[in-house]
């Protein structure tokens, strides 16, 4: 953030002498020659930029290892601006006038897909190892992890015989109280997993907002404010049941936890988190060095490996301990009507609250 401010004070003194110049008539068009070089040697220096921007809401460890192993492939600095996908989408809506980030890595999709004005189109040079799926159709993001959602279960508060097969166990008695459910107007993935289930028992004819309402009831009152606090709580026992992302409940599982995951038999959503370059950016070249890297077979298998993150490519393997992503069954989740539709969809949910 340093360097962001150190350079727009040196932008700033740059147009302050620029002004102090076109203040004296006697040399207009000394001035006007100064001014053209002095563009013309900052769109020299912008080509030659060694920098790149990047806005991630990534967890720290994801977020540092790809940044490290691409500054140290490519000599490029990345400098990193860390908050959450709403905060940061914000941010760049905002400075649209004049962008500060080069490129957004992270958030789901549906998230990018509601702000995609602010992009710029780019085909990645490994786009034919892609899976199409986790392409955006306007060219305006790329998937870069898909994120199958999951229910994660306490081993030792949930038998064998009672262990949920899908999100209709949810609404059963014996779980009332004790499931983990971080609230959708906060978590991104919350959101997403709300859009799931109504997708799943019907987003058109009311029947997916009929099991909404039964589901908030056997929460009891008990929402979570964050989607860290799912698996946390899941693990330490406070809950038995959570909803959660995959690649988080996974990391519990490999570490020795005693809990299980359930891929929901009604079928369950897997949005990608995406990266996108920022319509205008200061620094494109690097920005779209940084996306190919991202989409690089080599940065897709050091997530997967280390970070149990699965990859949107062709020729690479899942993590270990997860099913390929064609064994999982998925509901046909609409990211146009995710996008468009957040704030009636919210709407609605703060109603089921209220009751």
């Amino acid at each position: 953030m340093k360097k962001i401010l150190s350079a727009l004070l040196v932008v700033t003194m740059i147009a302050g002498v620029l002004a102090g110049c076109g203040n004296s008539s006697s040399t207009a068009s000394t001035a006007e020659t100064a001014s053209k070089a002095d563009a013309s040697q900052a769109v020299s220096q912008a080509a030659n930029s060694k920098h790149v921007t990047v806005y991630s809401p990534h967890p720290a460890d994801p977020l540092n290892a790809g940044v490290k192993e691409f500054q140290e492939k490519t000599g490029i600095t990345v400098d990193v601006v860390a908050a959450g996908t709403g905060e940061l989408l914000k941010r760049i809506e905002a400075e649209s006038g004049s962008p500060l980030c080069d490129v957004f890595w992270g958030g789901g999709a549906d998230s990018l897909a509601a702000y995609s004005k602010y992009f710029d189109k780019f085909t990645p040079t490994d786009i034919d190892s892609i899976d199409k799926t986790y392409v955006s159709t306007d060219g305006l993001w790329t998937g870069e992890s898909p994120l199958p959602m999951v229910l994660m279960y306490n081993k030792k508060l949930v038998g064998e015989s009672d262990v949920p097969k899908g999100w209709g166990d949810l609404i059963n008695a014996k779980f009332k109280g004790k499931i983990a459910y971080a609230d959708p107007a906060k978590s991104g993935s919350s959101y997403t997993i709300l859009c799931t289930m109504l997708t799943a028992f019907g987003k058109d004819d009311g029947k997916g907002w009929d099991f909404i309402k039964k589901f908030v009831s056997n929460l009891d009152g008990k929402i979570l404010g964050s989607s860290g606090d799912v698996y946390k709580k899941v693990s330490d026992g406070e809950y038995s049941v959570g909803l959660t992302l995959e690649k988080e409940a996974i990391k519990y599982v490999q570490a020795g936890a005693d809990v299980g995951i359930v891929y929901p038999s009604e079928g369950t959503s897997a949005v990608p988190d995406g990266i996108a370059i920022v319509k205008g950016c200061k620094n494109k070249e690097n920005a779209e060095t940084f996306m190919n890297f991202v989409l690089s077979k080599e940065c897709q298998t050091m997530m997967a490996n280390d970070f149990a993150r699965r990859g949107v490519r062709l020729d690479t393997d899942p993590p270990k301990g997860v099913p390929v992503m064609k064994d999982i069954k998925l509901v046909n989740y609409d990211f146009s009507w995710a996008s468009s539709q957040k704030e009636q969809i919210m709407e609605k949910w703060k109603d089921v609250i209220v009751g």
